[in-house]
């Protein structure tokens, strides 16, 4: 099997970004981005990344999906929004969401077009900005931009480490560019989110290996 094919085959069976997993419709628009980095936060503590994608469906079914209604939330409100998610580290994780919601609201106006405009293109720039959001370091910084790609294409390609893991486990180069070139530039977050799949899920690179 060629590696055009093999990402091909990873891609339909585990294409689907982290961003659709958690309900959210991503589009270049403040309440979707703003979603997403709250799914970001949650991705970064080290839990299962469905919990993370159902606690996110979860917050926003209970009308926390936007900077201002998050930020003017009680602690209790997000801390039970997370338990009925049965998501870990529900105390700290509530509290950085208020206050990053703050930031957000403050830093941004609610609007993190403006954060991408600061960025101007530069995904260095772009991390840099991301890591000042409580609880998100530079492991959610990638997380975000694998995800973001999709609506913001002058970060594209945005494969690191983990999505080069994904790609070793299932025989594909490793080199980022080279991996981009294996799929159409609109597919590139899903195929992001594939290869972090094929290396967190042994039976996703079993499957696409076989």
């Amino acid at each position: 099997m060629s590696h055009t094919q093999t990402a091909a085959r990873l891609l339909e069976d585990a294409g689907e970004t982290f961003a659709a997993e958690a309900g959210i419709t991503l589009d270049d628009k403040p309440a979707p981005l703003y979603r997403l980095l709250v799914l970001t936060v949650l991705l970064s503590s080290r839990v299962q990344a469905r919990l993370g994608t159902r606690a996110c469906a979860e917050l926003v079914d209970s009308d926390l999906g936007t900077p201002d209604k998050m930020r003017a939330a009680t602690h209790q409100q997000v801390h039970d929004a997370l338990d009925r998610a049965k998501f870990l580290s529900k105390d700290q994780t509530a509290d950085a969401l208020i206050d990053g919601a703050a930031l957000v609201a403050d830093r941004w106006s609610g609007d993190l077009r403006r954060m991408r405009a600061e960025a101007d293109g530069d995904a260095d720039r772009l991390g840099e900005l991301l890591r000042e959001v409580p609880r998100l370091g530079p492991v959610g910084a990638d997380i975000f931009l694998r995800e973001v790609q999709a609506v913001w294409p002058e970060f594209r390609p945005h494969l690191d480490g983990k999505a080069t893991d994904g790609a070793r486990a299932v025989g594909l180069p490793t080199d980022p560019d080279t991996l981009a070139g294996l799929v159409d530039e609109g597919d590139l977050a899903r195929f992001a989110a594939a290869l972090v799949r094929a290396a967190l899920d042994d039976e996703v690179a079993e499957r696409v290996s076989a």
